[in-house]
């Protein structure tokens, strides 16, 4: 419950532009239960709100300023963070099973122990972000950005890279890169690999 108050302290506090995008339905229910399912927070600024534990499954964050936020052991599943600004923001232990990050900004992130099973991160920009343990079975990374970023022990068993870019990601021990999707896909080492077309 503290979290929550000091979440809506934040989102109150920071001038969020769009706060009318929700209704006082969703702040009362996220204030009292730290859930707001297929809530509507499309557009939103909420840059640096800290939402630990937050279970924000299937809801509607296209387009939002989460720039620097925290979403330790926040459940997202089927969220839709289309064009989302997660700069800096941390997802340590957070459930994105599904969701979609499509044109997501996800420079320098901090993701370790995240599922992002069947999430769609097509044209994301992960740049210099950090995933260890991150679980990408199965997402579709078509187009994205992975340059400078470290995958250390994450799960890439049919990720979809197709037209990805690593030039100079750091893979430490990741599994299953041999079961990934790999076509026109950027290596670190700069080369082109073309192993799954």
């Amino acid at each position: 419950m503290k979290h929550i108050y000091t979440f809506l302290c934040l989102l109150l506090l920071s001038g969020v532009g769009q706060v009318d995008a929700f209704s006082e339905a969703d702040l009362e229910k996220l204030k009292s239960t730290n859930e707001c399912n297929k809530c509507d927070f499309s557009g939103a600024n909420l840059g640096d709100a800290r939402m630990r534990a937050t279970n924000l499954a299937e809801a509607n964050m296209t387009g939002a300023d989460l720039t620097g936020a925290g979403f330790y052991r926040a459940n997202l599943t089927n969220a839709d963070l289309t064009g989302a600004n997660l700069y800096k923001a941390n997802l340590e232990n957070v459930n994105l099973t599904g969701t979609n990050l499509t044109g997501a900004n996800l420079i320098d992130t901090f993701m370790e122990d995240t599922n992002l099973q069947d999430a769609n991160l097509t044209g994301a920009n992960l740049t210099k972000a950090y995933l260890e343990a991150t679980d990408l079975t199965g997402a579709n990374l078509t187009m994205a950005n992975l340059t400078g970023t470290v995958l250390e022990g994450t799960n890439l068993e049919n990720a979809d890279l197709t037209d990805a870019v690593l030039t100079d990601a750091k893979l430490m021990w990741v599994k299953n890169l041999n079961k990934a999707i790999l076509c026109r896909t950027t290596m670190p080492d700069g080369t082109i690999n073309n192993s799954g077309c």
